[in-house]
């Protein structure tokens, strides 16, 4: 009796979470198969700037499915996926997504949008990194002065990103100056802010959170900081138990005109511009 009455309240709990959607972080397992439950795996970026809280209710009402978003990272979203603890992937890490599809783990992999990534820093930019218009060239001073800086460390798609361009300078960090939080996005922001640090983000994310705190963008604009996400389904071939099914219309659904159109309005009336650049479907004008 016990057992039945608290698998009743945890139900009665999910069910007011997803009326209300506004629990976007979960860390469960909903039973394989199911039909009327989709396991999204997805970067800290597409919940914390506030896009899933947009886009989720729509799908789920014209799909009568419940999706359970699993906020974990590109990285961890892949290995939920190869677990078979995730059905659909949305993230953005192309390499990593690319090995994915190939060891045979993704399916239907789709663009879907864009944003791009900034540096951050203090107000007053100690390094005067804002007279830098390359971005290797503000991390080279970075790491030559041994600058405060954060990284996520947690082989996220800000992770992978942040890598490659030090690898692009042959610098190695290590050290005092270069702190690693593996958290999310959102608490590595704070990090940066509290320490007046140095920080790679996504721009989508700082704007959402702007308010409270204290960092400005010192670097922007570079071809290198282009960051594109993508969607995709979980194999059921290589991953038995996965719902596919679902998987596949919220492909559909992201991807289709009426999701691209969501993508593309999505910040306009709060931040008089969109957060995201719809990707996936060509010929849709988003004005």
């Amino acid at each position: 009796m016990k057992s039945l009455l608290k698998s009743s309240i945890l139900a009665l709990f999910s069910a007011i979470c997803l009326i209300a959607s506004g629990c976007q972080k979960h860390s469960g397992k909903s039973p394989e198969g199911s039909k009327h439950v989709l396991r999204l795996a997805t970067s800290s970026t597409t919940v914390e700037s506030g896009l899933l809280d947009r886009l989720v209710p729509v799908f789920e009402k014209k799909y009568g499915v419940s999706v359970e978003v699993l906020m974990v990272g590109s990285g961890e979203s892949l290995n939920l996926a190869r677990k078979g603890a995730a059905d659909v992937v949305l993230i953005h890490s192309r390499e990593a997504e690319d090995q994915f599809v190939t060891e045979g783990y993704g399916i239907n992999r789709k663009d879907v949008m864009y944003n791009d990534y900034v540096i951050l820093g203090p107000p007053e930019d100690p390094l005067k990194l804002k007279e830098e218009k390359d971005v290797l060239s503000a991390m080279k001073v970075i790491a030559d002065k041994k600058a405060d800086f954060i990284s996520r460390g947690d082989k996220s798609g800000t992770h992978a990103r942040e890598l490659i361009l030090w690898n692009l300078i042959n610098v190695k960090p290590s050290g005092k100056w270069y702190m690693t939080e593996k958290k999310d996005q959102l608490t590595m922001l704070r990090a940066a802010s509290d320490q007046k640090a140095y920080v790679l983000s996504d721009r989508s994310t700082y704007i959402f959170n702007k308010e409270p705190l204290k960092l400005v963008i010192v670097v922007e604009g570079d071809r290198k900081l282009f960051n594109p996400y993508g969607v995709i389904a979980v194999s059921p071939a290589k991953v038995p138990g996965v719902n596919f099914e679902s998987a596949m219309k919220f492909i559909d659904f992201i991807t289709s005109v009426d999701g691209q159109e969501i993508i593309c309005y999505y910040g306009k009336m709060r931040f008089n511009k969109a957060l995201f650049t719809p990707l996936a479907t060509r010929n849709y004008t988003c004005q």
